[in-house]
């Protein structure tokens, strides 16, 4: 029994002492992580801080600016402009006081608590807006952080839009007019879909506009009679189908670069801290052009064949020309306008006789 405890004794004296180390380890282990994070946190913090400064900065020079244009164009007098700019320096320097000093609390209990505090300062929250007025941006909807929803600037001349067009397409053919073309009028058509972005030219007037933006063409012919693409020795022929075709449609898709000169009245808002020009039931017209890639190309046939129905796509091999460029313009009122473009550049290179895309139909410049 005696020779039992001597063995059992230090056996557990070593195990509870090995144990009290192993906990005094994970305990200082612990700490040091908890007090490393409290460390990233205050420096996250005095970050801010800085961020803070230069921000308000940012803003009184931004106020300035604005001060000096309305100063410029008469709206105020140099005395005026001298109080407005003092009222906005003080704005600008209790702004820093107080958004410093909530950063200071911050800072204040997580050095007392040790807490990785996860909160924003006032000036970044996230904000969800509909409406605006001279305090935020240009946008009627806006969802993001409070500091990103800047007053608007007093002079914007570039607006960005979306265009959408659809209409009507086929080709004008060499010693060919239209109502000899080997494609349906009715079942031919086009989509282009884009965003562009329309800059003002001149410094007093918004009457002569540049617009310029990316979009995607996509050009379809419906073939008549029966007949389908075939592509002999690079030559693209038309020839009969040994079955009856129900369908026969190509279609041509293109990336394109368009830019046009737009002309057009505007009506001029003015407000005590920016100025717009609208083109709100205006009427206008666009005069320009596109050049851009062929990116895809395919016909499409639908037929029957023993009374099973076919579908073939036929992709690639038509000599399609790789580079695209043509002439294209709209008149129209507010966001609609008709709209027509015509490649200058024939749909199949290298071929006897050259066939040119045409198009007209709707577009729509949604801002």
């Amino acid at each position: 029994m005696n020779t039992i405890t001597r063995v059992l004794v230090p056996f557990v004296l070593c195990l509870a002492l090995s144990t009290i180390n192993a906990q005094e380890i994970k305990k200082d282990s612990i700490m040091d992580a908890t007090e490393s994070k409290k460390q990233k946190e205050i420096s996250k913090l005095e970050e801010l801080k800085k961020d803070i400064e230069k921000e308000e900065r940012e803003l009184l020079k931004s106020d300035i600016e604005l001060i000096n244009k309305r100063l410029d164009n008469g709206k105020i007098t140099a005395a005026e402009a001298e109080q407005l700019k003092k009222d906005a320096a003080k704005k600008r320097a209790e702004n820093i006081e107080n958004r410093l000093a909530i950063v200071d609390n911050k800072i204040a209990l997580v050095e007392r608590n040790g807490i990785y505090y996860e909160g924003k300062e006032d000036g970044t929250q996230l904000i969800v807006r509909i409406g605006g007025d001279e305090e935020t941006n240009d946008s009627f909807i806006y969802i993001g952080e409070k500091e990103y929803d800047k007053p608007r600037k007093y002079d914007r001349r570039t607006v960005e839009e979306n265009v959408f067009a659809i209409g009507f397409n086929n080709t004008l053919i060499d010693g060919q007019n239209l109502d000899d073309s080997p494609y349906k009028l009715g079942g031919s058509g086009f989509i282009e879909w884009g965003f562009s972005w329309k800059t003002r030219l001149l410094n007093n007037s918004n009457f002569l506009r540049v617009k310029y933006g990316l979009s995607i063409q996509w050009n379809k012919l419906d073939i008549k009679d029966n007949n389908y693409f075939v592509n002999v020795d690079d030559e693209i022929l038309l020839q009969e189908f040994p079955q009856e075709l129900d369908k026969a449609k190509f279609r041509a898709t293109n990336i394109v670069i368009p830019l046009h000169f737009e002309f057009g009245p505007s009506k001029k808002i003015e407000r005590d801290n920016y100025f717009r020009y609208s083109t709100r039931n205006q009427f206008k017209i666009g005069l320009g052009g596109y050049a851009g890639l062929n990116v895809w190309n395919m016909q499409k046939l639908k037929y029957k064949d023993d009374g099973n129905r076919i579908k073939n796509k036929q992709r690639g091999g038509y000599e399609v020309s790789e580079f695209i460029y043509g002439l294209s313009g709209y008149v129209g009122i507010d966001d609609v306008a008709l709209y027509v473009k015509y490649d200058l550049n024939p749909l199949f290179k290298n071929q006897a006789v050259d066939q040119n895309n045409i198009s007209f139909g709707v577009r729509f410049d949604i801002d």
